[in-house]
């Protein structure tokens, strides 16, 4: 079995990828970085000594290296059994006040690349009929935040896309799940003053993943939304 896992050098990407390794999935990763990205894929091979670790470097903003990526997978696994869509930015700020260009560049890394990686795998994914993708979505799909700026808008649009990818996707058995997590433990809210009990570990993300794999191949959870117990920060 393999998975693909964008933006996975660290936080939830990097727990999802972690765990689908040590129950047994040959994983493919990227991250726009090299030390992160090599640390990520020591940790996720060291889960699981006996599978395929697939680590490239890509910048989720750029088309090209976005298809590329997609073509080395289709070059290294024979199948795709499993797409996590989590490369993401989250930069906060109201929309009057964010600098020029911020939204395009976070609807690159956010939502075309989602859209570009997912199109260029789907059409070997499709004749197994035995997928499963997993867009990263987030709890300011559903809701609007102060401050929230372009961040949400590419949120907003993700859900958008993976709600449409479910439909399409139905006759051909690929499941598609939208993941929405609140406030969690990852390097997006460095410098943020909370207490680490008011956030969600990353992986409890990568559990709620695999516990919707896992289940019965008739059966599709559309939908999971996650929150601190205490709500959100």
């Amino acid at each position: 079995m393999n998975a693909v896992i964008t933006g996975a050098s660290k936080g939830i990407g990097k727990a999802i990828a972690e765990k689908l390794a040590l129950e047994g999935f040959n994983v493919a990763i990227c991250a726009r970085n090299a030390d992160p990205l090599a640390t990520a894929k020591a940790a996720i091979q060291q889960k699981n000594p006996a599978v395929t670790v697939l680590a490239e470097m890509v910048d989720m903003g750029d088309k090209a290296q976005v298809l590329a990526f997609g073509e080395k997978i289709k070059s290294a696994f024979a199948r795709v059994d499993i797409l996590v869509n989590n490369a993401g930015i989250f930069i906060p700020g109201a929309l009057y006040e964010e600098e020029d260009g911020l939204l395009e560049k976070l609807m690159a890394v956010n939502v075309y690349s989602a859209y570009h990686l997912t199109r260029n795998l789907l059409p070997a994914m499709i004749p197994h009929r035995n997928g499963h993708i997993f867009n990263l979505c987030s709890t300011a799909s559903y809701k609007a935040y102060p401050n929230g700026g372009s961040y949400g808008i590419t949120k907003h649009a993700l859900l958008g896309f993976s709600k449409n990818l479910r439909e399409e996707l139905q006759p051909h058995h690929i499941r598609v799940t939208s993941v929405s997590p609140g406030p969690t433990l990852t390097a997006s809210w460095d410098g943020f003053e909370a207490a680490p009990d008011r956030m969600m570990p990353p992986e409890d993300i990568a559990a709620v993943v695999w516990s919707a794999w896992t289940m019965a191949k008739q059966t599709v959870v559309e939908e999971i939304i996650l929150r601190p117990m205490l709500g959100d920060i």
